[in-house]
């Protein structure tokens, strides 16, 4: 349905900013597949006796299942509209958790993770994250973070809700419960989202990011691909926490639900570092609002080597949260700036596949290093070595910004 009052439904209306409200409900109810592993991975541990990375491969799989869901999620959004990835997302979520609760054995569960609930999951993320960015001018930045909140958002709600659920139903019965959620909440709401943006407003979009690619002197593939290696590097260390929080609380004696807590918080002060990162993107650009994030998420992870009592690791847990938070949606930020607009939906689900399948990466490799020198201290270190390798990325990028901008406006005036 294409634009007819262009004051109505221009970009940063009262339009645009409802929209983005039901996109937070939205993005919330589907990425309930990024954390619903991560919660039940010690009960899984037992179900099915494994080893610790065993019982992350789950999550491995539902990661890659959801990087693989940004890029067709994404694709389906640039050709059919945002409405048709919401619909299919809702329907894989609900077989997922189904298969997931009926599953008898490891695989079966890894399975259903992969295939139906990473898939389903997606459509809450990088499709309706680039959607976002065509309604947003002014505060593109800010509106993109408060869409990818979702993700968080659930990581706040939904390991609480779980937790509850297998204290008092039982792992099984609670995935039940997750399949008739999506179903009921995702469903009503998608033909909210079948207006598109209007040509024009695609147009100045496209001449927008030609001119900044080519102040940053990258073609349109060499800035993808240097995107694509920046995210998948920061999201393997990101991972070591965010995955392994509650299975490390339980090997150190605080139990399952401390860990829950721990990651609820993790995520909530990641909410609050991700609207501020908004702020932040709008005024000094995303490439420089990504390489301050990767610095201080560095430093949080150094923090974990030292501090393992209750409270000193809620205390690094928020903060790596706080620090953290903003990284991920800075990539969208990024690429809506340089890379063409009319390919915004395929090109951020690229972005976003690489940063997901850091983290399955990530999440299983700390595992097999925990499972190799039973202890997470290296998992640490290894952490912090892949977020080097982001931020030496990230800092070359700004770097080259920089020096060729003053340069092409020499030759402009010229």
């Amino acid at each position: 349905m294409p634009i007819q009052d262009p004051g109505r439904y221009a970009p940063d209306s009262s339009y645009a900013w409802l929209r983005l409200a039901v996109a937070l409900l939205i993005g919330t109810m589907a990425c309930v597949g990024s954390w619903s592993v991560v919660v039940v991975l010690p009960a899984m541990q037992g179900e099915f006796e494994t080893m610790r990375a065993g019982a992350a491969l789950p999550y491995t799989c539902a990661m890659i299942g959801f990087g693989v869901g940004n890029i067709v999620m994404g694709r389906i959004a640039d050709r059919y509209g945002i409405m048709v990835p919401i619909v299919m997302g809702a329907l894989l979520l609900a077989a997922g958790y189904v298969a997931a609760g009926m599953s008898q054995s490891l695989w079966q569960f890894a399975l259903a993770h992969g295939l139906l609930i990473g898939m389903g999951s997606a459509a809450g993320f990088s499709p309706l994250i680039s959607d976002l960015s065509h309604w947003f001018r002014r505060h593109r930045g800010l509106a993109v973070v408060f869409g990818a909140s979702g993700s968080y958002l659930a990581g706040v709600f939904w390991p609480q809700i779980i937790t509850w659920g297998m204290e008092h139903h039982g792992w099984r019965a609670t995935h039940f419960g997750i399949a008739v959620a999506t179903l009921v909440v995702m469903l009503p709401l998608a033909p909210f989202f079948r207006r598109q943006p209007a040509a024009a407003t695609m147009a100045a979009a496209e001449a927008s990011s030609a001119g900044a690619r080519g102040d940053l002197g990258l073609s349109a593939g060499q800035l993808q691909l240097l995107l694509c290696v920046a995210g998948f590097a920061c999201c393997v260390a990101m991972a070591m926490p965010q995955v392994h929080i509650v299975a490390y609380c339980a090997d150190l004696g605080y139990g399952v639900a401390r860990g829950a807590e721990m990651l609820s918080l993790m995520m909530l002060l990641g909410i609050v570092s991700r609207i501020g990162s908004g702020f932040v993107a709008d005024r000094i650009g995303g490439v420089a609002t990504l390489a301050l994030g990767s610095l201080m998420q560095g430093v949080a992870l150094f923090l974990y080597l030292w501090f393992d009592g209750l409270q000193s690791l809620y205390v690094v847990s928020g903060i790596f949260g706080l620090f953290q938070g903003g990284i991920v949606p800075m990539y969208a930020v990024i690429t809506r700036e340089y890379l063409p607009a009319k390919q915004a939906g395929i090109r951020i689900g690229l972005v976003m596949s690489m940063t997901v399948l850091g983290m399955a990466f990530g999440g299983y490799l700390s595992g097999v290093i925990f499972d190799y020198f039973s202890s997470y201290r290296m998992a640490f270190l290894n952490g912090l070595a892949w977020n080097f390798v982001n931020l030496s990325v990230v800092c070359w990028l700004m770097m080259r910004g920089r020096r060729r901008t003053p340069a092409r406006a020499a030759e402009t005036a010229v």
